[in-house]
């Protein structure tokens, strides 16, 4: 209940005139330098929303007209400019060059890094460890177009199969129970043979009988022993490294249904300079030859 205001005799504080079940309030005020900021806070918010975009709407809301997004392009031409000395030098030079010299290594691996992240982990993985359903790894030494920095700056530059580029990579495997160039029977005794070159075939049988089918419709490209053709793009089959599965269905349906993995060609969507940056990068992976 209320009461008179009187003077506390602990803390020498006039209480606030309250009362509740003997326990009076002190009247402690916030102290006027807290008042005076909070005040020109206060004040300072309601001139930014004058001057500056704070209302949630679209485009620029204050009197000045400045946005974030107006203002990008311009910072975006400062960074490039800063860094275009680098870039020439970067443009100019072959990936073996940039990579033999220190400064250019660490700023190609700095913007290659940016670059792969943006255009190519998507697919590839942030690491480059690949993914399944035809993404390979790049992070390993096994190349299907070669791995040096001459073959890699080409694949990306030119892509594989997408139709892009006159030099693009690959060529597309036949479809071999689609097109019934061979029956199911017959692609079961071929995948055994795939299997047994790398000694995990079941039925001995059956994989030489595939080996004949395959000498007759694979060689050509797969090689005789399964050591792959990187001119073609036929992956090694005598290795454990597996693109679209390793194990016997998987086989059977790459050989019935064939597969071809796309890849753009980046040569007409990024500069040069990116390129090269990326093709060391890429090549640093770990599995650069």
């Amino acid at each position: 209940m209320p009461t008179k205001i009187e003077k506390d005799s602990l803390s020498g504080q006039n209480t606030t005139g309250h009362e509740w079940d003997g326990l009076k309030e002190l009247n402690t005020p916030l102290p006027k330098w807290w008042l005076y900021t909070f005040y020109a806070t206060v004040l300072f918010s309601l001139v930014w929303v004058v001057l500056y975009p704070a209302l949630p709407i679209t485009g620029a809301t204050g009197l000045t007209g400045w946005t974030a997004r107006g203002a990008l392009p311009a910072q975006l031409e400062q960074s490039r400019a800063r860094m275009e000395p680098m870039l020439a030098r970067i443009r100019a030079a072959t990936p073996e060059q940039i990579a033999a010299d220190p400064e250019l290594r660490a700023f190609a691996m700095a913007g290659g890094r940016v670059a792969f992240a943006n255009n190519c982990a998507g697919c590839h993985g942030a690491g480059g460890q690949g993914a399944a359903g035809g993404f390979p790894s790049l992070a390993d030494d096994d190349w299907i177009y070669g791995g040096s920095f001459e073959a890699i700056h080409h694949t990306i530059s030119h892509g594989v199969r997408a139709g892009e580029s006159d030099e693009e990579r690959g060529i597309a495997m036949p479809a071999y129970l689609a097109t019934q160039m061979l029956t199911l029977a017959q692609i079961n005794d071929v995948a055994e043979h795939v299997l047994s070159l790398t000694d995990r075939a079941t039925d001995r049988a059956a994989a030489q009988r595939g080996a004949e089918l395959f000498a007759e419709n694979c060689a050509s490209c797969h090689g005789e022993r399964g050591e792959g053709n990187r001119d073609m793009g036929a992956p090694r089959l005598n290795d454990r490294i597996w693109l679209y599965g390793g194990d016997k269905a998987s086989i059977v349906r790459s050989i019935s249904y064939s597969r071809a993995g796309v890849m753009p060609s980046w040569r007409g969507r990024l500069d040069p300079a990116t390129i090269n940056m990326l093709t060391v990068y890429v090549h640093a992976l770990g599995g650069g030859e």
